[in-house]
């Protein structure tokens, strides 16, 4: 996970600003039905769905937002919609390789925005799989408040986690197999450790390097953009560079 904690932590701190926006109530919203569609409308037999709607309340979205979100993925409400997955591919500067995954009710508005936002900031979007087979989808705990690194390091093994990383101080994502996200989950928080978020994430099985000063700048620019259109969803990347470069570079 190396490489990618520090942008984790960016994201997180954005987050709380994006709330305040539109951005991260479309995102959560969208979230909730395309995880009621996917499985049972029910957050109790649903961890797709239940993860997704505190996530919205954590944000602050009232709960008549959440059962409408509700109600139009079980297909019991129509506003006319009809939002579909997808995941796009791309190279950003220095060859870094980018995944981003979507959720749109028009395919070429948003393959359109996309391309845009590649181009204007030295990428290109490319075919599908051309960058995915460099990733492996895993499941990610977040851990707040770690005060005790042995009862974590325990509690995560029991829960089937694969490894763990402080991202700060107090801060720990701990990293399991997809299928076993629930599981370590409710591990966690049945040993009373305050997670903050649970979730699946792309983990590269190599990184990018980035080092020039312009080329970190065009990246995180870039993946600002694509962050910031209401089609997506997620942005993932495989670059590795150093916190006084990316500092520097978000000024």
């Amino acid at each position: 996970m190396a490489g990618h904690s520090k942008w984790a932590n960016i994201k997180r701190q954005k987050a709380v600003v994006d709330a305040k926006k539109g951005k991260t109530f479309t995102q959560i919203s969208r979230a909730i039905i395309v995880a009621a569609r996917s499985g049972i409308p029910d957050p109790a037999g649903n961890f797709q769905l239940r993860t997704a709607i505190e996530k919205a309340k954590a944000a602050g979205i009232p709960n008549d937002n959440i059962e409408r979100a509700i109600a139009k993925g079980a297909g019991t409400f129509d506003d006319g919609s009809n939002l579909e997955e997808i995941r796009y591919e791309g190279y950003g500067p220095a060859g870094v390789a980018i995944l981003v995954e979507a959720l749109t009710d028009n395919r070429n508005r948003t393959a359109a925005d996309l391309r845009a936002a590649f181009s204007k900031n030295g990428g290109n979007l490319g075919e599908m799989g051309c960058v995915s087979w460099m990733f492996a989808q895993k499941g990610i705990c977040v851990v707040d408040d770690v005060s005790n690194e042995e009862e974590l390091l325990e509690a995560s093994l029991d829960g089937g986690a694969e490894s763990y990383e402080m991202t700060d101080e107090n801060t720990a994502e701990i990293l399991t197999d997809a299928t076993q996200l629930e599981n370590l989950n409710q591990e966690l928080k049945a040993k009373g450790f305050d997670v903050s978020d649970a979730q699946l994430r792309w983990i590269p099985s190599n990184n990018v390097e980035v080092n020039d000063p312009d080329q970190a700048r065009s990246l995180l620019k870039l993946i600002d953009t694509l962050e910031s259109l209401d089609d997506v969803q997620n942005v993932t990347a495989n670059f590795e560079m150093t916190d006084e470069l990316m500092n520097a570079s978000m000024v």
